[in-house]
């Protein structure tokens, strides 16, 4: 999962604070020679300054994978931009809008291309610039023109690939949480992203751990049962979805150190003390699901994933290299069952490890089907140019984890902050990520113990008792957008004012704007930064239409802000469920009324608004 290791043992607090001291520490020494890249600084560089906002702007560089962008103020040294819950500070793209500012107060910027996480080309000269003081009381403008009549491209919908789960036995426990049971709403929870949101497959951890009863020793020879795994997959297919078969942790009696562990539910992450057992283990799993679920099924719909994150030592107790050679041995095992089986790496957190496994299975010869690794609170990076550098154009890239947070209990994707954030990674990632895996579909989840309370910072789109957050229903609102994405303009102070329209075979448009900041300080709102949003639409056309206006922000579509407004306690009472649940839809902002063409509105920060144009005859 993310790369939130944790004790087994203690409070919450002082897993999360274990947490703290261990993450992102890397797994011993360095992974492989990186190949030299020569990279130039970025040119073009300007600001662009609005109201709460600088934005900085560049031209892009070949090779580059992203950029890093360091900041100082006054006459300080220049520091990096990455907040204390973001993993990656590098972004995708040839823009940064900073709001971390005080009006009248000088800031300076440096901008790097980077071309792998441990290579970053020269910074560009230093660019300035001042925030004048504002009147909050005056949002700013912005203009949104939307082309109806030019489309650019089928709409892609990288969230539809996959997501992510607690371990998917988690979804045939018979306990509750909250007094909510915890099997039966896991599973519903997966069902509700399946049908909703058009998501065709489920990421999860610890398929290999010993609940399952996967791999035992008797008189030291390995004995395989995978009836275990077949009562977890059989519950997700039975209503559609598919597995990414993300294969570990290890079963205690393979390990060659089972002391080391991690998670409540005591998860191993020791290497294998004899490999060829561990391949045997990955065969004939393989061949078991082959046999099971056809050929077919398993090589057009599934795919199998070496470990997570490995490039971190709370997950992989081994060296780099005795990750490479797992990897090795994992991806001839299953390519031993049918060639056209999919299998993948490394699985890392915050981007590691691409260019080492990359380097690494050129010389080693090994399957690499698709790459995957994850990150938290920022956009993708774009790692095409390094996959070119290898000569695996066309390699398919899968964030199988991503989201506002790598933390544990932080919050700040709960309420409409991480509806904004989702919108910005989807539309980043549309078109050039064929998977980015939103980590997870639900707040059952027993990683650092269970849910202590109905809000409580989980990771989910959908809370203990399947509400739906703020983040669920913009991912609700994108999957709404038609299949032709539609050419857009935007002028004025734009600020974090993003759009996304496309229209539909039978002519409805979908219009989503949304207004956000990758800031967390600023996740509960900042007035300076609502914008007045003009909309125009052209090319409609002589044919009638309506329009109806829904909005997700503190006041409209939050169910969080409900339960604060219940000023109940940790979990709801019946009665109270009673009033989450009838609270629990996406609000109208403006009823359905004819469109004229254009429509006007004030965007909070953050805040979403997707206007439906629907024809009339």
């Amino acid at each position: 999962m993310s790369a939130d290791g944790g004790s087994a043992a203690g409070s919450a607090e002082a897993a999360r604070a274990d947490w703290r001291e261990r993450v992102y520490r890397p797994s011993g020494r360095a992974a492989a020679p990186i190949p030299e890249v020569a990279l130039v600084a970025p040119r073009e560089v300007r600001t662009r300054v609005g109201a709460g906002h600088i934005t900085l702007e560049w031209g892009p560089v070949d090779g580059a994978i992203g950029y890093l962008v360091h900041r100082a103020v006054g006459d300080a040294e220049f520091r990096t931009t990455k907040q204390r819950d973001v993993d990656v500070p590098q972004v995708p793209a040839t823009r940064y809008i900073d709001t971390d500012l005080r009006p009248g107060e000088p800031v300076r910027y440096i901008v790097a291309a980077v071309a792998g996480m441990e290579v970053t080309g020269p910074f560009c000269d230093p660019v300035a610039a001042v925030v004048p003081i504002g009147n909050a009381d005056r949002p700013a403008t912005v203009e949104v023109r939307v082309h109806a009549d030019r489309v650019t491209r089928e709409l892609p919908r990288p969230w539809r690939p996959m997501i992510g789960s607690e371990h998917l036995s988690y979804a045939l426990a018979e306990g509750t949480t909250g007094g909510r049971p915890i099997g039966a709403e896991l599973t519903a929870a997966l069902r509700t992203v399946h049908e909703e949101l058009g998501v065709r497959t489920v990421r999860a951890h610890a398929i290999l751990c010993d609940d399952l009863g996967v791999y035992k020793e008797v008189d030291g020879e390995p004995v395989h049962d995978f009836s275990g795994i077949d009562a977890v997959y059989d519950n997700i297919l039975s209503f559609g979805l598919r597995p990414i078969v993300e294969l570990g942790y290890m079963p205690r009696d393979l390990a060659s150190d089972p002391s080391r562990r991690v998670f409540g539910y005591r998860a191993i992450i020791s290497p294998p003390k004899d490999y060829d057992r561990w391949g045997n283990l990955v065969h004939d799993l393989t061949r078991h699901l082959v046999d099971r679920y056809g050929l077919e099924e398993v090589r057009d719909n599934w795919a199998f994933e070496v470990w997570n994150e490995a490039n971190l030592e709370v997950f992989w107790s081994g060296t780099p290299q005795e990750y490479f050679r797992l990897y090795d041995v994992t991806a001839a095992a299953v390519k031993s069952v049918h060639p056209g089986l999919r299998v993948g790496g490394p699985s890392s957190a915050a981007n590691g490890w691409v260019n080492e496994l990359l380097t690494h299975i050129d010389k080693s010869g090994s399957a690499l089907d698709f790459v995957s690794t994850h990150t938290y609170g920022n956009a993708p990076l774009d790692w095409r140019p390094v996959l070119a550098r290898h000569g695996r154009e066309g390699v398919p890239v899968w964030w199988t984890e991503w989201g506002p947070t790598p933390t544990h209990f932080h919050g700040i994707g709960d309420g409409p902050f991480g509806a904004v954030f989702l919108l910005h990674g989807m539309k980043s990632a549309a078109g050039r990520i064929e998977a980015l895996s939103h980590w997870v579909a639900s707040d059952h989840f027993e990683e650092l113990g269970v849910p202590p309370a109905l809000f409580h910072g989980g990771f989910g789109l959908l809370t203990v008792g399947n509400l739906r957050k703020p983040r669920y229903w913009a991912l609700s609102l994108a999957e709404r957008l038609g299949e032709a994405e539609l050419a857009v303009e935007a002028a004025g102070d734009i600020g974090g004012v993003e759009t996304w329209a496309a229209r539909h075979a039978d002519g409805r448009i979908g219009i989503l704007v949304w207004n956000g900041t990758l800031d967390q300080a600023l996740a509960e709102g900042e007035p300076v930064l609502s914008r007045q949003v003009r909309v125009e639409v052209t090319g409609l056309g002589d044919r009638p239409c309506r329009v109806t206006h829904h909005r997700i922000d503190e006041r409209h579509t939050n169910i969080r802000a409900v339960w604060r407004r219940l000023d109940g306690g940790s979990w709801p009472d019946d009665v109270q469920w009673g009033e989450l649940r009838r609270a629990d839809f996406l609000d109208v902002y403006e009823p359905e009324r004819a469109f004229t063409g254009k429509l006007s509105f004030e965007l909070p920060m953050p805040g979403v608004s997707f206007l439906e144009l629907t024809p009339r005859p």
